[in-house]
C-alpha cells in the first residue's frame, strides 16, 4: 500500500485536497502535461489550467476532466468542473513554461524595465534573453549594432508572455 492513500485518509481529506490529489494522479499518467493553476470557488466551481511540453489538446483536457469527475461523488458534494489549456497569450508562470519556449520571443516586464527579445536559456533560477540593439558608437559619430544579454531572476519578473507574430 506504499504510495497509495488509505480509504480512511481519503475520507478525511477536504474537498479541495481531494480534487488536487485527483488532478495530480491524472497528471502522473501524462508526464508531458503540467498544472499551471487549480482553483476552487466557494460554490465548488473547479477550474484547472494545464500546459504541456508539446502543448495541450482537447483529449488531454477530457482525460484530466474524467480523472477528476469520475472520482468525485456529486451526491456527496455538488460541483462544476472546467479543464482548459493555458492560452497562447497567457502569462508564463512556471519554469517548465519558460523551458518549453526557449527560442521564441517573449516580452518580460520587471520592476524597472520591459524587454522583448528571444528567450535563449531558462534554468531553475533565471531566464536569459539575447538580442541585437543599435547604440551610439563608443568613438565617433553614428550607431553600431551590439549584442545584448539579460539574465533575469524569476523573482524580478512581474509578467512574461510569448510574443505571437503573424
Amino acid at each position: 500500500m506504499r504510495g497509495q492513500k488509505s480509504p480512511l485518509f481519503i475520507q478525511n481529506m477536504t474537498f479541495k485536497e481531494k480534487v488536487a490529489d485527483l488532478v495530480n494522479k491524472g497528471l502522473e499518467e501524462r508526464p508531458l502535461l503540467f498544472l499551471i493553476d487549480l482553483s476552487i470557488s466557494d460554490s465548488n466551481k473547479i477550474s484547472v489550467v494545464l500546459d504541456g511540453d508539446n502543448g495541450v489538446n482537447l483529449q488531454d483536457c477530457i482525460d484530466i476532466s474524467r480523472a477528476v469527475e469520475h472520482n468525485l461523488d456529486r451526491e456527496e458534494q455538488d460541483f462544476s468542473l472546467e479543464v482548459a489549456s493555458a492560452g497562447a497569450t497567457s502569462p508564463l508562470k512556471i519554469f517548465r513554461q519558460y523551458k518549453k519556449n526557449i527560442g521564441r520571443t517573449i516580452k518580460v516586464k520587471t520592476k524597472t524595465e520591459e524587454i522583448e527579445a528571444p528567450l535563449t536559456e531558462a534554468n531553475e533560477n533565471f531566464i536569459v534573453l539575447e538580442w541585437k540593439a543599435r547604440e551610439p558608437k563608443q568613438v565617433g559619430k553614428g550607431k553600431e549594432t551590439v549584442q545584448k544579454r539579460a539574465e533575469i531572476p524569476y523573482e524580478d519578473i512581474k509578467e512574461a508572455v510569448v510574443v505571437i507574430k503573424f
